[in-house]
């Protein structure tokens, strides 16, 4: 048994070493425009993690969840209706920065073991078809996502266990760090989406709740730090 631990703890290392590399090339790709355009396909991607999250944590307290827009640059927003108190407006906020790296996170624990590994990657494509199907409304939506949810459910059914891993990880990572696609993001006021100016989700925690922007970026970037250390940490147990 000691010579096993043996064996399987660099490999273990090694996995961990690439997720780490994973996410830290991703974030420095978007920050470029080459690498932005290379990683549009997943820009989109986290742009539906995002925006689920909100729609979904509004629906959650009540909101209506009417429709999720994804546009062609990676930007996008998910409409709802019906009134949400402050601390309700600032928690539909803060879902959209941390949803996503709690989902990624419990993807990339997921790669422990092949038997959640393939869960996760049938969860993923099924619930991109779904949401698809109820949620979205745009031409770019219609055609990424479900081309991602194929590829998920292709290769939970038919790819290698070394490859069903390897995309699990992946994409758990572009999740989990989907919220740097614009390092500025959590650190603005504001910007433009959809060719409207439109407030950052810190503002909007700001202007619900107390404290400035920059101090409600500051804590979510330590969470989500938080999180993606516990995930690996977790992952590299048996």
């Amino acid at each position: 048994m000691p010579y096993a631990e043996d064996q399987v703890q660099p490999v273990k290392r090694r996995e961990q070493t690439y997720i780490v590399a994973f996410a830290v090339l991703t974030i420095i790709a978007w920050q470029t425009q080459i690498g932005t355009l290379v990683l549009m396909p997943f820009t989109l991607l986290s742009t539906w993690w995002h925006e689920m999250a909100h729609g979904l944590t509004a629906a959650a307290l009540g909101a209506n969840f009417q429709r999720l827009v994804i546009f062609a640059n990676g930007s996008g927003y998910a409409e709802h209706s019906g009134g949400l108190w402050s601390v309700g407006q600032a928690i539909v906020a803060a879902a959209g920065l941390l949803g996503p790296s709690i989902a990624g996170s419990l993807m990339i624990i997921a790669s422990r073991s092949r038997r959640a590994t393939r869960l996760a990657l049938l969860g993923l494509g099924a619930a991109l078809l779904v949401t698809t199907l109820i949620w979205v409304r745009s031409i770019v939506g219609w055609v990424v996502l479900p081309l991602f949810a194929l590829a998920a459910l292709y290769i939970a059914a038919r790819g290698s266990e070394k490859w069903q891993r390897i995309s699990v990880e992946f994409l758990g990572v572009q999740g989990a760090v989907s919220v740097y696609q614009d390092f500025d993001y959590l650190f603005s006021p504001g910007g433009v989406v959809g060719g409207h100016a439109a407030l950052s989700d810190t503002a909007r925690i700001a202007d619900a709740l107390i404290l400035p922007y920059w101090f409600w970026g500051g804590a979510i970037t330590v969470a989500i730090v938080a999180m993606v250390w516990k995930a690996l940490q977790v992952a590299s147990r048996y």
